[in-house]
C-alpha cells in the first residue's frame, strides 16, 4: 500500500509537469539547476548509478535508488520501463522522499531532512513573493487626499490687474518730450513726410477751400 502511494505521487507529478523522465531529460534538468532529486530504478544497470552520480555532482542534486523495479517506476509515468526521473519540484520531491521515509526511515532519514529544508526555503521565498506583489498593488491605488489649501495672505502686486499703460519704473522720472515745458514755442504744423527746413514757414492748406 505504501509503494502504491508512492507511485500514485510520482505519477502526479509526471502529469504536473514535473517530472523529467529518461537519462537525457534528467540530465539536462540536473545539469541547468533545476532538478530538485534523482530518482533511480532498484535494478538499473551500474553504468545508469554512475552516470547518475555525475549528474548529482553537476547539478549539486541529490540522487538516490528507489525500491521499484524499472517496469513499476514506468508504469506510473505512462512507459514501459524507466530507469531515470528528476523531479523539478521541489514540494514534490520532499513529499515524495518523505513517503519514502516514512517505509525506511535509516535510508531516506538524511534525504528527507535536506528536502524538507529546501521546502521550507522555497516557501518561504514565495511568500515574500506574493506580499511584495500585494504591497505593490496596494500602492498603486494610493487613499484621496484634499487638495492643499492656498496661503492666507496674497502676495503683493498679485491680484493686481495688467493693463495696456507701463507706468515708469521706481527710481526712474519719465522724460518729457522737447518743448513741452513752459515758456517754450509752439510748434508750427508741418506736411507728412517733409521734415521743416530751419528759419522757414510752412503752411498747411485745408482740403476743402484751398486757402491757406
Amino acid at each position: 500500500m505504501a509503494n502504491e502511494d508512492i507511485l500514485r505521487l510520482i505519477g502526479l507529478c509526471k502529469k504536473a509537469g514535473r517530472l523529467e523522465v529518461g537519462e537525457e531529460p534528467a540530465g539536462a534538468a540536473c545539469r541547468a539547476r533545476q532538478a530538485r532529486v534523482l530518482l533511480l530504478a532498484g535494478d538499473a544497470a551500474p553504468n545508469t548509478f554512475r552516470r547518475a552520480a555525475h549528474f548529482g555532482e553537476a547539478g549539486q542534486v541529490l540522487w538516490l535508488e528507489l525500491p521499484f523495479t524499472k517496469s513499476e517506476l514506468g508504469g506510473c509515468v505512462g512507459r514501459t520501463s524507466c530507469a531515470m526521473a528528476a523531479v523539478t519540484d521541489v514540494g514534490f520531491a520532499a513529499s515524495i522522499v518523505k513517503k519514502l521515509q516514512a517505509q525506511d526511515p535509516e535510508r531516506y532519514e538524511a534525504a528527507e531532512q535536506r528536502l524538507s529544508r529546501q521546502a521550507e526555503k522555497a516557501l518561504q521565498r514565495q511568500r515574500e513573493q506574493r506580499r511584495h506583489e500585494k504591497n505593490l498593488q496596494m500602492g498603486k491605488r494610493r487613499p484621496w487626499a484634499p487638495p492643499p489649501k492656498a496661503a492666507e495672505g496674497k502676495p503683493e502686486g498679485a491680484g493686481a490687474r495688467r493693463t495696456g499703460k507701463a507706468g515708469p519704473a521706481k527710481g526712474k522720472t519719465a522724460r518729457k518730450p522737447a518743448g513741452s515745458g513752459k515758456g517754450a514755442a509752439p510748434r508750427k504744423a508741418t506736411s507728412p513726410g517733409k521734415a521743416a527746413a530751419p528759419g522757414r514757414r510752412i503752411t498747411v492748406r485745408s482740403r476743402r477751400s484751398g486757402k491757406p
